[in-house]
Parts: structure tokens; sequence; C-alpha cells
């Protein structure tokens, strides 16, 4: 076939099996331009009440949960991003949506659209044979790294916490960030900086080898590791130790500010969970050790310390 028409490609679309939407960018509320069949039947609505309208009104009045926020961080930097959202059909009824978006660029490299995917993930579990609890088996792992994934990582980190408050045991939260990820990415392309997350996530993960130890890929270059009841004055030797052999890979990064190879950066956090603390303190205080890490101009490891804990 020497040429493919509008109908045609309209045709396979169509016919597609998973919800496919079309959304223009540049604008606010990303506007829907097209959404397929299987979309519609998944969500209730006819395509005349999506065309030119937001998505928003899939989450209904439920708008506090961390996919979106990444979803749209995605979307302003212009990154293709997968989350796990709760959504509500015209009729109510809630379902578990897998998104998956990525954009579209024309030739001086604007994103002109954004293309979704949607997944009822809900449907599969249960055409199983025995429902499991928590997220579906093929939510829990990241495609790209192989690590678990985030929302599976927040779902055991959200246990951990709950354990940690009746039994008083510490928890360690370990950040690694990719230095410069985004310039490897301008020099070398996005498949090579993809190849590049999966080889440090490799070194990173088989750096934890208790089987307690729970190691995912939070987002783009950052790895997360949970060490319960670590001793936290060990954190700094061991930290190095994974930096030493991330570097060790000689993953060459021409236009990197310090070394020329591949190098991380790591913040860490430790906290004895209480009635009077929440999960997303060790989360934050991690982040801003991180944050501190990256600054520094020598041994780029951080620990949460003072105000950082909160």
């Amino acid at each position: 076939m020497d040429e493919w028409s509008v109908e045609f490609l309209r045709g396979i679309l169509d016919a597609a099996p998973e919800g496919i939407v079309v959304c223009r960018a540049g604008q606010a509320d990303q506007p829907v331009v097209y959404a397929n069949g299987a979309f519609q039947r998944l969500t209730g609505y006819a395509s005349d009440e999506l065309i030119d309208q937001d998505l928003r009104r899939l989450q209904g009045s439920d708008r506090e949960q961390e996919g979106r926020a990444r979803l749209r961080e995605a979307i302003a930097s212009g990154q293709s991003c997968r989350a796990l959202l709760r959504n509500y059909r015209k009729d109510g009824s809630q379902f578990w949506n897998e998104v998956e978006i990525q954009p579209l660029r024309n030739g001086d490299g604007a994103v002109t659209h954004i293309v979704g995917f949607h997944r009822d993930v809900g449907e599969r579990e249960r055409a199983g044979s025995r429902p499991a609890p928590g997220l579906p088996s093929w939510l829990r792992e990241d495609r790209l790294s192989g690590l678990y994934s985030r929302a599976y990582f927040e779902e055991l980190l959200q246990h951990d916490w709950q354990i940690g408050v009746r039994e008083a045991r510490p928890l360690t939260l370990l950040m690694f960030d990719i230095d410069e990820l985004a310039v490897y990415n301008d020099t070398f392309g996005r498949p090579a900086g993809d190849a590049c997350i999966r080889r440090v996530a490799g070194v990173i993960g088989a750096s934890f080898k208790r089987g307690a130890d729970v190691v995912a890929r939070w987002e783009g270059g950052r790895i997360v590791a949970l060490v319960r009841g670590a001793d936290v004055a060990g954190v700094p030797a061991f930290a190095g130790s994974v930096a030493r052999k991330v570097l060790d890979q000689h993953i060459h990064h021409p236009r990197a500010s310090r070394q020329k190879f591949v190098t991380v950066s790591i913040g860490a956090a430790s906290i004895c969970p209480g009635a009077d603390r929440a999960v997303e303190q060790l989360i934050q205080a991690a982040t801003r050790a991180l944050s501190r890490a990256k600054e520094a101009e020598e041994a780029r490891i951080a620990i949460a310390e003072g105000e950082e804990i909160g």
C-alpha cells in the first residue's frame, strides 16, 4: 500500500482494543480532538461529549491523586509518562485507568499533540482466576528499568509505615538520581538515555541484596530504595559504594560538568514512624537531602537531618 488515507488510519485506531485519545497541546486544558471507540466504551462518553473537552471530568471530584501530578509534569516538560488513576465513567462507576501518554512533535521539535493510551486494569484483574490484593502484577514492574514501579513502591511503603508505627521500627529511604540526564539525552538521544537508565537501575538494584529491601524507579532517572531497620551510620559508606559501582560502569558522558562518565547523586533519610508523622515526611526528607547532594561540589551524598526531617 503506497498511501494510507485519513479514513484508513482512523479505521485502524477505531479498531484498536484499548482506548486511544489525541489531545491538542499548547492549551491549558489539552482539549480532546479524537477519541476512538474503545475509549468511548471504556468511559461511557460519546465522541461528541469528548471532542473539545478536557479529560478532567474522568476524575470527578477525586482530584488529589499522585498520578495526576505526574501526568501534569510530563505534559509540561514534553515527556512520555505512565500513571495509574482512579477514573469515573459517565454513569459514576469507578475504574482503575492505566494511562500512558506520548508527545507528538512537528518538524521543529515542538509538541503539537499528546496521545493517550487508556486501559481498564481493574477488568484485567477480575478476569484472573483469583484476584490478588493491591496492584495487578503487571503494574508492579517498571517496564523501562525492570525494577518495581513507583505505584507498587508507594503501596509497599504505606504498608511498611503502618508496621513501623506499631513496632517502632525505623525506615530508611535512599534516592539515587542520574546526574545531568537531560544533557545525556540531548547528546545521544532518548533511546540512549533509556538504555542508560536501565543500566544504572541494574547496578543499583543489584546492590540491595536483602530480600526485605525494595528498589523501584521513581521517575525519569531517579531510583528509590526502601530499607527496613537500617543502621543510619552506615548509610553514607554504603551509598558511596553504590555511587562508585555506577561510575565504574564508565558510561561515557562527554558533556558532564564533573566526570566524563555517568554519575549519581544520593539523598537518604531515616525516620521512625509514629502516630504524629506521615509517610510523606520520609519522602520529602529524602528529596531535600538529594537536592542538597546535587548541589555539592565534592561527594554527592547527603543524609537528611534537622529541619529536613521535620
